[in-house]
């Protein structure tokens, strides 16, 4: 078993998608609740390897890329850059959804037309970051060494802090963020916002 975690490459994509979707339900599979396998992955990783593929990071298992941190530098650009390059084709393939909007392909429909909007309560960690792993790769130690991956990219690309939410009874994954340093920074209705201050000179405070 050979592991190794380097940066994103474009060829990378397919599996940005896939991975996406394997893990979209909660980090287990969503694949049955879908019509298009790669509704996921155009709002909640595709778009940072074509526009933020400097940022981002993937973990391989013997050559097949298996999980990956991905994130944008600052998420107030990135936005803009969503609203210009990326969304509206999106907005144009899939329509809002009329009525309730209950399922989980419905949701990320109404993100795509609601847009990649930043809290300001992120705004001293300009960067944003997701994380995911495929079943595989968990337990190894493998998110901790990804997350330190991506972090010290950041300070190369001179980032001075990243911010990420957490659903509020995601208890494994809050332990998991505040031992790589990061600080619970705001309190939303159904997660909690974690910010983490990076220092240029290569290491975290």
């Amino acid at each position: 078993m050979q592991l190794e975690i380097r940066p994103y490459r474009s060829e990378d994509l397919n599996a940005l998608y896939e991975i996406c979707m394997l893990t979209a339900d909660g980090g287990k599979d969503a694949t049955s609740l879908f019509d298009d396998k790669q509704l996921a992955g155009h709002f909640y990783s595709a778009p940072y390897g074509i526009f933020e593929a400097d940022a981002c990071m993937v973990v391989t298992l013997d050559n097949q890329v298996c999980g990956y941190v991905v994130g944008a530098k600052n998420s107030t650009e990135f936005a803009k850059v969503l609203e210009a390059k990326w969304l509206p084709e999106l907005r144009e393939r899939f329509p809002m959804p009329s009525g309730e909007v209950a399922t989980l392909p419905q949701k990320i429909i109404r993100h795509i037309h609601c847009g990649y909007q930043p809290r300001p309560e992120f705004s001293e960690y300009p960067a944003h970051l997701h994380i995911n792993l495929l079943p595989s790769l968990q337990g190894l130690g493998v998110g901790k060494k990804i997350m330190q991956a991506f972090i010290a990219n950041l300070q190369r690309l001179n980032v001075s802090g990243v911010h990420l939410e957490v659903s509020s009874d995601n208890h494994g994954a809050i332990g998991f963020y505040k031992k790589l340093g990061f600080v619970q920074i705001a309190e939303f209705e159904h997660s909690l916002g974690f910010g983490l201050t990076l220092s240029l000179q290569g290491t975290t405070e």
